[in-house]
């Protein structure tokens, strides 16, 4: 009886200590979980908070291989409406009011990012580092928002979203 209660409460006590820790790299990293058109799960970005800026580590399979293709952080996390093209995520995130893309005069959104390969198994595996986001609760926090894959490439210039095409994979920033 004495060694049960006693490991017990080891256990509770190692647990408390842990607890800080737990929060506190829950407070610096991110998931979020892919899902297409048609609600399969295709995938997961796993993210951290670095000192000015976010890195992503991201890995989607079910994409058209050998094919550039655009990645954008949305203003919105909602992936529900897998049917209608993830139309709910709304537009970039973009707290500044600039125009889309990194060649645009007077851009980028905070939202964009590079357009990722797809390699010939159909898995886009990317590390993105971004400086214009945070996952904090600030006016450039993403926690809550959403990751979404497009079908084409981003030309970096053309407002709203590049001309990167259909939102073929949604996933919400938790």
């Amino acid at each position: 009886m004495w060694k049960i209660l006693t490991l017990a409460t080891m256990a509770g006590t190692l647990a408390a200590l842990g607890a800080p820790a737990l929060a506190q790299q829950t407070k610096n990293t991110a998931e979020a979980n892919f899902t297409d058109v048609k609600g399969k799960e295709t995938g997961r970005a796993h993210l951290s908070a670095g000192n000015d800026g976010v890195l992503f580590e991201v890995e989607i399979s079910g994409l058209e291989p050998r094919k550039w293709m655009a990645l954008h952080i949305h203003e919105t996390g909602n992936c529900d409406d897998h049917a209608e093209g993830h139309k709910a995520a709304g537009g970039h995130f973009n707290p500044d009011k600039r125009a889309h893309g990194f060649v645009a005069a007077t851009g980028p959104h905070a939202g964009d990012l590079p357009n990722q390969y797809v390699a010939e198994d159909g898995v886009m595996r990317a590390q993105i580092y971004s400086t214009m986001v945070r996952l904090d609760d600030a006016e450039r926090g993403i926690r809550g928002r959403a990751l979404i894959v497009h079908a084409g490439s981003d030309d970096y210039r053309t407002d709203p979203a590049g001309g990167a095409g259909d939102r073929i994979a949604c996933a919400v920033i938790e």
